[in-house]
């Protein structure tokens, strides 16, 4: 079976549980648990790992039952790995029986079950199939999902022109599913063939952020499924605005959620709304605001090694938004980093629709008197392109020109250049 058909097979199931009720996220949520169970097992009895649940909570407790027996035994597994440290922590952090009904259940482990051993897959083919249903759940505009998701050729796009190296740590403080993070780490598994410094990209170069529960729980399974990570999680829930967490890291790569606002609701295990935030006041951030990209972008400013790097997509209110922070923070790009490419992103490529956005590259450098930004390129690629997510999908295609220009930096009828000066600075 290839991945294309186990991908529609896993999916198809959805759409029946859809029909009785269960969300396709629901489904998605679900089949993280339960394959990660699988998979725990599997490691244990075909390849002699040392299991990481403990046996009372273990994928044969679960395949050995049926009824009320099945839907307790889950319930308990999910509340009690819950409570565990590490990977296992962050996957099943607050997670809750969505399959009430066990006849729904026992079908759902039993697709499981018969698919494997899916240890057994290589970890492409596994990446690839777990995406696949993330990508097709995103595409359901009922689901929400769309919004976590960045299509794949703006993602290889932006890696390819920031070119992450073996050695380089990477960050992304909004990572959604972990398209960007994985992105890298394929850009940078074929840098070396020495193990040691294989391992350590695996497991110490990536670190994710995002604030939903839910998502995090999706990115930590996808990285696991692609071989990163492994008792601990690259990826973790928290709000990275904040604060400054101390860390640093060489290169940078980010979708920040869109909305203009940074409010954001907190709930309670009673289901209460007990706060909502809109600023955030903290030392490192120059200018305060409730605009959650420019927050977003000072964040970026701040968690950037001295060197570092960064390929940063951002609405057009970042760009032109007037007032005292919106003015301030793009002086700042200019003045103290050299922000030297911009890429106009058509319209029509995001779930969200009417959203226009751009990828932002720019560079760190020590603190100078002198401005960092001498010249900033222009890719115009919104003017005269209209993509749809379904008749003219974006590609890989799409962005070569770009990507070509952005290296040999000579000025086509897409590619312009403009000084410091053009962009109303003064020498």
């Amino acid at each position: 079976m290839s991945n294309e058909q186990l991908v529609s097979k896993v999916w198809n199931y959805a759409h029946v549980l859809r029909d009785q009720g269960i969300s396709y996220g629901d489904y998605i949520e679900q089949i993280t648990y339960l394959l990660f169970l699988k998979m725990d097992l599997e490691r244990e009895e075909l390849l002699g790992e040392a299991s990481a649940i403990p046996p009372q909570w273990n994928w044969a407790q679960l395949a050995n039952k049926d009824g009320d027996a099945l839907e307790l035994q889950y319930r308990r597994t999910l509340e009690a790995l819950g409570r565990e440290d590490g990977l296992i922590g962050t996957i099943f952090r607050k997670a809750q029986n969505k399959l009430s009904d066990p006849a729904k259940l026992k079908r759902v482990v039993s697709l499981i079950d018969k698919e494997g051993p899916w240890v057994g897959l290589q970890v492409d083919v596994k990446g690839e199939i777990y995406e696949g249903l993330l990508e097709r759940n995103a595409s359901e505009v009922k689901s929400g999902a769309g919004q976590y998701f960045t299509p794949r050729p703006v993602i290889e796009a932006i890696v390819n022109c920031v070119n992450p190296t073996i050695g380089e740590t990477v960050c992304d403080p909004a990572c959604g599913t972990g398209g960007f993070l994985l992105a890298a780490y394929d850009h940078m598994k074929t840098q070396t063939q020495d193990r040691d410094r294989l391992r350590a990209l695996r497991h110490d170069a990536f670190t994710g952020v995002d604030i939903v529960d839910e998502v995090v729980r999706l990115c930590a399974m996808n990285l696991y499924l692609h071989g990163l990570g492994n008792s601990a999680s690259p990826v973790v829930q928290g709000d990275a605005l904040a604060g400054d967490g101390g860390r640093r890291f060489g290169v940078v790569l980010t979708n920040p959620p869109f909305g203009k606002k940074s409010s954001y609701k907190v709930v309670g295990e009673d289901g209460a709304v007990t706060t909502e935030r809109e600023h955030y006041e903290r030392e490192d951030f120059k200018f305060t605001t409730s605009n959650k990209q420019f927050n977003f972008l000072q964040h970026i400013m701040t968690i950037l090694d001295t060197h570092g790097r960064a390929g940063v997509v951002l609405p057009d209110n970042v760009l032109f938004e007037a007032g005292r922070a919106g003015e301030g923070i793009r002086k700042r790009l200019l003045e103290g980093f050299n922000f030297h490419t911009l890429l106009r992103l058509p319209t029509g490529i995001w779930y969200s629709p009417g959203v226009k956005a751009n990828v932002l590259f720019f560079d760190k450098r020590p603190a100078s008197r002198e401005v960092q930004t001498r010249e900033l390129w222009v890719y115009d690629y919104r003017t005269n392109i209209h993509k749809t997510l379904k008749t003219k999908r974006l590609t890989d295609d799409d962005f070569d020109d770009f990507v070509r220009c952005f290296h040999e930096r000579t000025e086509t009828e897409r590619f312009r250049r403009f000084s410091y000066e053009e962009l109303g600075g003064t020498s």
